[in-house]
C-alpha cells in the first residue's frame, strides 16, 4: 500500500507531464487513423500516397479539427528520420552498391556541393540575399528525399539499377548535406569570419564525419553480436530498432552526424547482421530476417505517414506572402536548375564507360530529386539569431511542398512516358 501511495504522490506531482504524454499519444493515434484513411482513398484514386497525405494535412489544418501537433526539428530528428534512413540502408546490398559506387559517390559528393553552390550564388547575386542565409539555404535544400519516388517505384514495379541509383545517391547525399550544413553553421556562428582555420575545419570534419561513421559502426558491431546469440526473431528485430535510434542519438549526443551513423549502422546490419548464414558468417534465422525486414517496411510506412501529414498540417500556417510570389517562384526554379546541373553534366562523365546512365534514368534522377524531411529538419534547427531565418524556413517549405505535390504527382506520368515499368 505504501508503494502504491508513493506512486500516486509522484504522479500527482507531475500532472503536466502526464497530460503532455497523453496528448502526444492521442495525436499520434489520430495521425495513424488519418493515414489509414488516406492510404485507402489514395489507392482507390490511384493517387501517390505521399501526395495524398500532404493534401490531407493541409485540409486538416484548415478544418475545425485540431490534432495538437505540428512539425518540429525534434520530431523529425528523434522520431521520423532514424527509421527512414535505417530502412533504406538495410535494403541496399554491398554487391549492388559496389557495381555503381563511382557514379553514386560522384552524384552524392560533388553533386551535392554543385547543387548547394548554384542555389547559394543565385540567391546571393540574383535575388540579393546576404551570403549567410543564402549559403545556409543552399546547403540544406541540397538534401534530397526520394521517399515518394521509391513508393511509386514499388507501385509501378520498378526495381534494379534505377532504384539503387535513386536510393543510394539520396542516402549519401543526405549525409554530405548534413556535414556541409554543420560546416556552414560553424562559420555563421563564428560571426561570419572570412574563413575558418584549416585545423578547425579538419577537426569539425573528423568529428562530424568520422565520429558519425564510427558511432554507427560500433553500434552495429554490438547489435550484430547480439543477434548472433539468439534465434528469437522478436529479439532480433528489437535489436535492430534499438540500433536505428541508438546510433542516431549516440552520434548526435557527441555532436557527430546522426545521419551518417544511422546509414552506416543500417548498411552493416543489412549486409552482415541480416545476411544468410552462408554469407559473412551471418547467423540470423530466416524467420528473423523476414520478420525484421517486414517490421522496417512497416516502421518506414508509419514514419512517412507522420512526416507528410505533418508537412501538410504545418505548411497551411506558413506565411508564404512574407517571402513573395516572385522569390518563391525563383526559389523553386533555381532548386530544379541546381538539380539538373548536378545530374546531367556529371552523368556525361560516365557515358563511355560501364557505368553509363541512360537518358531515361537521368530524367528520373533529376525530376525525382524531391526535398523532404532532412531539409525541413535542418531549416527548423537554424538558430533564431540567423539573418532572414523566417525567409529561409518559408523558402524550404515552399520547395518541399512543390516537390512532393507537383513532382510527386507527375512522376508516374514521367515513368510511363519513359517506358520505365520493370527496370532491371
Amino acid at each position: 500500500m505504501q508503494f502504491s501511495s508513493g506512486m500516486g504522490c509522484r504522479n500527482a506531482r507531475h500532472p503536466a507531464i502526464l497530460s503532455r504524454m497523453n496528448g502526444f499519444l492521442t495525436s499520434m493515434i489520430d495521425l495513424m487513423i488519418v493515414a489509414i484513411a488516406v492510404a485507402l482513398i489514395a489507392h482507390r484514386l490511384r493517387l501517390p500516397y505521399t501526395v495524398g497525405l500532404v493534401i490531407a494535412g493541409i485540409g486538416l489544418a484548415l478544418s475545425p479539427i485540431h490534432l495538437g501537433v505540428v512539425l518540429t526539428q525534434t520530431i523529425i530528428f528523434e522520431i521520423i528520420l532514424p527509421p527512414l534512413l535505417f530502412e533504406a540502408a538495410i535494403n541496399i546490398q554491398w554487391k549492388d552498391l559496389r557495381q555503381d559506387a563511382l557514379p553514386i559517390l560522384t552524384l552524392a559528393i560533388p553533386g551535392t556541393m554543385i547543387a548547394a553552390a548554384v542555389v547559394t550564388l543565385a540567391f546571393h547575386y540574383l535575388l540579393g540575399w546576404p551570403l549567410q542565409p543564402a549559403l545556409m539555404f543552399g546547403v540544406l535544400i541540397a538534401a534530397t528525399d526520394p521517399v515518394a519516388v521509391i513508393a511509386m517505384f514499388k507501385d509501378n514495379g520498378v526495381h534494379g539499377r534505377l532504384r539503387l541509383l535513386v536510393e543510394s545517391e539520396s542516402l549519401l547525399n543526405d549525409g554530405v548535406a548534413a556535414v556541409l550544413f554543420a560546416l556552414v553553421l560553424a562559420w555563421v556562428q563564428a560571426s561570419g569570419q572570412s574563413h575558418l582555420e584549416t585545423g578547425e575545419v579538419a577537426s569539425l570534419l573528423a568529428v562530424t564525419v568520422g565520429g558519425g561513421i564510427l558511432a554507427g559502426a560500433v553500434c552495429a558491431g554490438l547489435a550484430i553480436m547480439l543477434v548472433r546469440r539468439t534465434s528469437d526473431h522478436l529479439v532480433e528485430s528489437t535489436v535492430t530498432t534499438v540500433l536505428a535510434y541508438g546510433s542516431f542519438l549516440l552520434a548526435e549526443h557527441f555532436e557527430c552526424s546522426g545521419v551518417l551513423a544511422t546509414v552506416t549502422a543500417g548498411l552493416l546490419m543489412g549486409n552482415l547482421g541480416l545476411a544468410p548464414a552462408s554469407k559473412y558468417g551471418g547467423s540470423v534465422t530466416d524467420k528473423g530476417r523476414e520478420f525484421t525486414l517486414a517490421l522496417w517496411d512497416f516502421l518506414a510506412f508509419i514514419a512517412n505517414s507522420f512526416v507528410f501529414l505533418l508537412i501538410g498540417i504545418t505548411v497551411a500556417g506558413i506565411p508564404f506572402h512574407e517571402l513573395g510570389n516572385r522569390a518563391l517562384s525563383f526559389d523553386i526554379v533555381m532548386v530544379l536548375i541546381s538539380r539538373a546541373l548536378t545530374i546531367y553534366p556529371l552523368c556525361v562523365l560516365f557515358r563511355r564507360s560501364r557505368w553509363r546512365i541512360s537518358a531515361k534514368f537521368q530524367h528520373v534522377l533529376w525530376w525525382g530529386g524531391l526535398r523532404g524531411a532532412l531539409g525541413l529538419a535542418l531549416a527548423l534547427s537554424l538558430p533564431a539569431t540567423l539573418e532572414m531565418r523566417n525567409q529561409v524556413l518559408i523558402a524550404t517549405f515552399g520547395v518541399v511542398v512543390f516537390s512532393v505535390v507537383v513532382q510527386g504527382l507527375t512522376m508516374p506520368l514521367l515513368l510511363r512516358a519513359m517506358g520505365i515499368t520493370q527496370s532491371r
